[in-house]
């Protein structure tokens, strides 16, 4: 499933990231790179909070869009 379809207090596990080098790049960077673990803070509308590695990180919905994700 994707990220943006995942209910608000749900912890999810990376699986795929959809997209070309730069989106993972930038991505990984922030520490949603495959098997990292998120807690889904907001989800849609507007902007996605997410936790990665103790952080709150905010993604636009198109970026979301393209993490596919499974429950733990």
């Amino acid at each position: 499933m994707k990220l943006t379809e995942v209910p608000e207090g749900k912890t999810v596990e990376v699986v795929d990231i959809k997209g070309g080098v730069g989106i993972r790049n930038r991505l990984a960077a922030i520490g949603l790179y495959p098997g990292a673990p998120i807690k889904v803070i907001k989800s849609p509308p507007g902007p996605m909070i997410v936790e990665v590695a103790g952080s709150r990180i905010a993604l636009g919905k198109g970026m979301a869009s393209k993490v596919e994700v499974m429950e733990l």
